[in-house]
């Protein structure tokens, strides 16, 4: 069962409010725990909204954040249509991630509601990928997961704040993400406690997406395999 849900954003220094919304997918029975779904640059499209079926079809609760109602609420977008791919780009620009990382902190914050106290995880893929690393260095997910994340090498001075686990999947050939920051990933993190990183040999950004001319079926499935069995290990 699937749902617009809407979110409350987290209060201001200023004290302002306001909310942002989201897509929700239920699992039929009670769920084992929640996962926040991060967004590509294409916004909630077709999908991200199926990674959250799917989750809800293994029983979590799963919730995708529009992150880009900083620019219009609502915005999908298809990478396989060179306009899109333009449009999507220009918004990775302009991003705010740093709001983007308080809006995930406020879906968190409402998945855990909603479970009662529950533990709450976090997936992401390409700008959410990235995302996904802030969260778990900035936020209280209890489990965090990116793919192809972009830029990491300049985030690794967070690292030590990383208190929970946290897993990476690196395209060895990702054109987004060039062989010295992997290996600056690689670098700065094999050692971390909390740390996982997986590389996907061959592999291009994007190998895991749900639809499209960018998915590699074999890839996506051990991905998503090693993704299922962390969660079940500290979430479920």
């Amino acid at each position: 069962m699937s749902e617009n849900i809407r979110i409350s954003t987290l209060e201001t220094t200023d004290g302002a409010s306001g909310s942002f919304g989201a897509y929700l997918a239920k699992p039929q029975e009670t769920p084992k725990a929640a996962i926040v779904v991060i967004q590509e640059i294409f916004g909630v499209n077709a999908g991200i909204r199926r990674k959250c079926d799917k989750l809800a079809e293994a029983g979590y609760l799963a919730i995708a954040p529009d992150l880009f109602h900083q620019f219009e609420d609502g915005i999908e977008l298809d990478p396989d249509i060179p306009d899109e791919m333009d449009k999507a780009m220009g918004l990775f620009g302009k991003f705010d991630q740093d709001q983007g990382v308080r809006d995930i902190a406020a879906t968190i914050a409402h998945a855990r509601k909603a479970t009662g106290g529950g533990k709450v995880g976090a997936v992401g893929y390409c700008l959410g990928g990235r995302l996904a690393y802030m969260t778990a260095a900035r936020t209280d997910s209890d489990a965090s997961v990116g793919y192809y994340a972009v830029g990491v090498d300049n985030l690794l001075r967070e690292k030590d704040a990383i208190a929970n686990p946290l897993m990476l999947h690196i395209a060895e050939e990702d054109g987004f993400v060039d062989k010295e920051t992997q290996a600056a990933m690689h670098e700065g993190l094999d050692g971390h406690p909390k740390v996982t990183l997986h590389d996907y040999e061959g592999m291009d950004h994007g190998f895991a997406t749900e639809f499209g001319d960018r998915r590699s079926e074999e890839a996506a499935q051990i991905a998503d395999e090693r993704t299922a069995q962390f969660f079940a290990r500290h979430l479920a």
